[in-house]
């Protein structure tokens, strides 16, 4: 997969997660699990990166004796969010097209 659009797809899955509620770096992976591997590292440039666009804040807050970071969304990680859906629509018909041509191809024996 292209590099930029899968970038652009984790930080879109990233916002997600956090949408409806304040989340940590294990939480967000295990929300993502059943839809993409992601490793802490890439989580976590994902997670700075968002923070320095204006995305998502931090706040640090004690659990069981330790810090944790915990992830909120801000306007602009929403309005990027909403950003996202419009754009889907047009790479998915892209999408559709690609797979559409190359089943014909298969059809007509064409490699």
């Amino acid at each position: 997969m292209d590099a930029q659009l899968k970038r652009g797809l984790l930080d879109s899955c990233v916002l997600a997660a956090i949408r409806n509620q304040d989340s940590y770096g294990y939480q967000i992976i295990k929300d993502l699990k059943p839809y993409t591997e992601m490793s802490e590292s890439t989580l976590y440039t994902i997670l700075k990166r968002l923070e320095s666009s204006g995305m998502l804040t931090v706040r640090s807050a004690e659990h069981n004796g330790r810090l944790r970071k915990y992830y909120r969304i801000t306007d602009g990680g929403l309005d990027r969010l909403r950003e996202f859906r419009e754009e889907w629509n047009e790479i998915s018909a892209i999408a559709q097209f690609i797979i559409r041509e190359c089943e014909n191809d298969d059809k007509a024996g064409i490699s």
